[in-house]
């Protein structure tokens, strides 16, 4: 759903000279109903001033769709040119990358502040109330009683592009942290893996959380007294019971959908809310869907994925990690007796929004990294057109929307944010700079690290981090993935940026259709059979 109109002329016009017909016509007749039509002392005819109107707004409306065709007729490339191309080439040239690139910024990727602020203070309200619930209901959970079992913090943290000023298109797509609160006698002891030589490189920017005594705690009564938490939330790895990303998973969606019974009721009146189930992929999606009888602003259909996060300190969170970019075998079948149901990933939101909060501070007035970023997107979503869904969701994996924000801000950090050439008129210039570094990494030239968990100093401007990510090894994003499918990536991803004037009279909308030949199919508009 676009969140911006643009005037169809073709409709707007022949709209407006019908409508003043109809207002003329409407004013005779009203005038002569008053009485008898009474003949004018010179002898003309008292219809003649509606004839005249009437052909002086069809003139008009003739001119214009005149004016039409000539602007049609002598557009680049038209194929009413015929053999003419290389005159029209010369004497009307097109517009350049930067006014496209700007063009399908305003039209097509850019996010309306009013509708996007409304959709958030929507999302806000509704899950605002659905984890007070969940927070007030206690916790239903898989151990007697619940005295040991999981819990809503009461709170929830706002996460994602939507909240960092770079979500594109449509704003019905929202992430939100839902922190958990572990009970009294239970005390996590998070460790990376990154130190373990037998991992698949996918999962070595995973953590596990060992269980440990409370300071003060014995330790033959705390295991006693702590059986049922471990029983209904923990799973054994090398001897040692772990916190389960599965069981609290499965727990979390069970108290979810008590909690959403619980606010149904209260909610009829503003909207329509289901939940969907999720896993280790995906995580339990809100579906928010306005009511028939709503007519407030900006009421649209929304997705709110609710992902369970255990803090560990610091603003940092353990979540669900994703799905390996590429499967290694059965997951149950890990390497140095590992599971697969007790590995975690770690969210650092708070510190990458602080981090480009800091960068905004720092940057020059009018500076246009966001743009850059939200194009970016753009471009990698023009990219994944043609593409069979297979290929289209490998591409997406690859080029998701956190790798290209970590490559922007690894640009950034290398060259300082008081750099000055991020300016409007630079545009074109740091994006292609992006596009290049973006390939660099996929062809193992330069690597690619975690914002915060890399090796360079961004963690000093993120803020403060738990001991466990200060001492973990340096995460690559793209290491997860083979060879051949970055090399594809990278391909494809330069063939995409230099067909994008192509591509952005393609797909950029009727204001641009006119300047590109009809193409035979979708595969063709821009990128031809031998690309990859």
């Amino acid at each position: 759903m676009s969140v911006h109109y643009t005037l169809n002329l073709r409709v707007f016009w022949p709209l407006v000279t019908g409508l003043c017909t109809a207002l003329v016509c409407l004013y005779h007749v009203l005038r002569g109903s008053g009485g008898a039509r009474s003949e004018a002392p010179d002898g003309t005819d008292g219809g003649f001033p509606l004839l005249k109107v009437a052909v002086l707004l069809l003139l008009g409306y003739i001119l214009l769709r005149c004016r039409h065709a000539v602007r049609q007729r002598f557009l680049p490339g038209s194929p009413r040119l015929g053999g003419h191309s290389a005159f029209s080439q010369r004497h009307f040239r097109g517009p350049s990358l930067g006014i496209l690139l700007e063009s399908y910024y305003e039209h097509e990727v850019r996010l309306s502040p009013h509708v996007l602020g409304h959709s958030k203070a929507h999302v806000s309200r509704i899950v605002g109330e659905l984890v007070r619930a969940g927070r007030a209901h206690g916790s239903p959970g898989p151990i007697p009683g619940g005295g040991l079992a999981l819990a809503f913090r009461g709170d929830f943290i706002q996460v994602g592009s939507a909240y960092e000023q770079h979500k594109i298109r449509r704003p019905d797509a929202f992430d939100v942290l839902v922190p958990l609160r572990l009970p009294p006698l239970v005390a996590l002891e998070p460790r990376s893996l990154g130190t373990e030589p037998a991992l698949p490189p996918a999962f070595q920017g995973c953590f596990v959380c060992s269980l440990k005594a409370p300071p003060g705690a014995s330790g033959g009564h705390w295991l006693r007294d702590c059986k049922p938490f471990t029983d209904g939330f923990c799973v054994d790895v090398r001897g040692r019971r772990h916190l389960s990303a599965t069981l609290v998973l499965r727990w979390f969606q069970s108290h979810l959908q008590r909690s959403l019974a619980t606010v149904r009721y209260s909610l009829e009146g503003r909207c329509r809310v289901s939940l969907t189930p999720g896993g280790l992929e995906q995580p339990p999606t809100l579906h928010i869907l306005p009511c028939r009888t709503d007519y407030g602003c900006c009421r649209l259909s929304m997705a709110v994925r609710l992902i369970p996060a255990v803090h560990l300190g610091d603003g940092v969170f353990l979540v669900a990690p994703p799905l390996p970019p590429w499967s290694f075998g059965p997951l149950s079948e890990l390497p140095g007796g590992l599971r697969a149901d007790a590995l975690w990933g770690v969210n650092t939101a708070r510190q990458e929004q602080k981090l480009l909060g800091w960068l905004q501070e720092q940057a020059p007035p009018g500076a246009c990294y966001l743009k850059c970023l939200q194009l970016l997107k753009a471009l990698r979503d023009l990219g994944a057109r043609g593409l069979d869904p297979p290929a289209a969701t490998q591409w997406g994996r690859i080029l998701s929307s956190y790798v290209l924000k970590t490559a922007l801000l690894a640009v950034l950090l290398r060259e300082g944010p008081q750099e000055q050439g991020w300016g409007e008129a630079h545009l074109v210039r740091r994006l292609e700079e992006l596009v290049h570094f973006l390939r660099d990494c996929l062809l193992r030239r330069q690597t690619l690290f975690h914002c915060v968990l890399g090796p360079g100093g961004a963690a000093a401007e993120a803020g403060p981090l738990p001991k466990v990510l200060r001492e973990a090894t340096p995460v690559d994003l793209l290491a997860g993935f083979d060879r051949h499918a970055r090399e594809l990536a990278a391909a494809r991803l330069l063939s995409t940026w230099r067909r994008l004037p192509q591509l952005l009279r393609a797909y950029g909308g009727p204001r641009y259709l006119a300047m590109c030949p009809p193409s035979q199919s979708q595969r063709t508009q821009g990128f031809p059979k031998d690309e990859p």
